[in-house]
């Protein structure tokens, strides 16, 4: 087996003590955090298509909605600010795409698919609360929507038909940001966008009702960036960030801007945008590890990690808040890679946000939330097609 460049220099930086930990060091490299390299699609293009996207070779776009317009083909007016999104099957074909409104009001919006992809209809699904930033799709097919606020609370919002989302006070009152679902372990993961947030687990008392149960914050020992830490749960009252419990915030770990969160697989991934980082925690067994950090690759083109998807092959999607308004892309392990997927053009001051492949993965959906003026009533939804793996 050849070394790797990366690992040769790691190893070297362990010392001569790490060559005796054989089968353990191998096991650590696997692990290791994804350097910068080709994406599996190809470079970007060099010039915008007709919809301001740089998209890799055989992919294109359409524009779904815009912020303050109304949704063609349709009567509903799409909302402004949209951010946090997800797609849902439908049991007659087609699909549905979920999107956040992160304004005053806040709420979330759904635009309905048929099976070829025509957009047949669009609805709200939430209205009348504050600031939804992200989310979640659970697995019995509902979205949970959640306030960044500092009350913020989670809603549960039913994508098929207009309706009006429904409280889950359980799950905590604080700045929510992402929710991901493990139906393995029954459980329910979520981030805080705070600069000394934490990230939170709750264990319905009744699956998959949420309606009581258990809300715990994680508390984090050893190194995360060689895959060596571990995470057990403090549990912590309901009413309050963990940070503002005092017996809770000195026995829990700081999680800096929590942000995306999604479940796949057995992993829990979450970005925090307050140190560049993305993170992989496997419940079954308690591990947490760092699988992406911009410290250590200078000029790495995933900066400002925030909504996160994980594609049919595999591959996590980290849409990118500021900078370079890319979508980038972190490949499975052995060799974990970080690549710009696209990037919008023309977006100055916006952010990207929602990523979601539709229910056959040939389809992603995201917006450019401010979109070219830097507005929240000038958000632009887009598709994009093409040969995904």
């Amino acid at each position: 087996m050849r070394l790797r460049r990366r690992d040769f220099l790691r190893l070297s930086a362990l010392g001569g003590g790490a060559l005796a930990l054989g089968s353990t060091f191998w096991r650590q490299a696997y692990a290791m955090p994804a350097e910068p390299g080709p994406s599996p699609y190809g470079p970007i293009s060099s010039r915008p298509d007709a919809h301001g996207l740089r998209l890799p070779p055989g992919f294109s776009s359409r524009i779904i909605a815009r912020s303050s317009e109304v949704v063609a083909g349709t009567d509903y007016t799409w909302h402004a600010a949209p951010d946090g999104g997800a797609c849902f099957a439908r049991p007659e074909g087609g699909w549905i795409y979920v999107s956040n409104c992160e304004w005053r009001p806040g709420g979330a919006s759904a635009v309905v698919f048929g099976a070829d992809g025509t957009l047949e209809s669009a609805h709200a699904i939430l209205s009348g609360t504050e600031m939804n930033c992200a989310g979640g799709p659970t697995p019995w097919g509902t979205w949970l929507s959640c306030e960044e606020r500092p009350k913020g609370r989670v809603w549960e919002c039913d994508p098929r038909r207009p309706s009006q989302g429904v409280v889950r006070a359980e799950l905590g009152s604080f700045p929510h940001e992402a929710v991901a679902v493990d139906p393995d372990g029954q459980r329910l993961y979520l981030t805080e966008d705070q600069v000394n947030g934490r990230l939170y687990r709750f264990t319905p008392a009744e699956w998959p009702l949420l309606t009581s149960g258990v809300l715990e914050a994680a508390s984090v020992t050893g190194d995360a960036m060689k895959g060596l830490a571990t995470v057990r749960w403090v549990p912590c009252a309901k009413g309050l960030p963990a940070s503002r419990q005092p017996g809770v915030a000195a026995r829990t770990t700081v999680f800096n801007g929590g942000e995306g969160c999604w479940y796949d697989s057995g992993v829990v991934y979450l970005t925090t945008k307050g140190d560049n980082r993305v993170w992989a925690h496997t419940p079954s067994t308690g591990r947490l590890e760092v699988i992406y950090a911009a410290s250590l690759f200078p000029g790495s083109p995933l900066s400002g990690g925030d909504n996160a998807v994980v594609s049919r092959s595999g591959d996590l999607f980290v849409a990118e808040d500021g900078r370079n308004r890319d979508l980038c892309l972190i490949t499975p392990p052995p060799h974990r890679v970080v690549a710009t997927f696209l990037r919008v053009h023309g977006h100055a001051g916006s952010e990207i946000t929602g990523p979601a492949f539709s229910p056959d993965g040939q389809r992603l959906y995201f917006s450019s939330q401010r979109g070219p003026t830097n507005s929240p009533f000038a958000g632009v939804t887009f598709e994009v097609t093409g040969p995904f793996r």
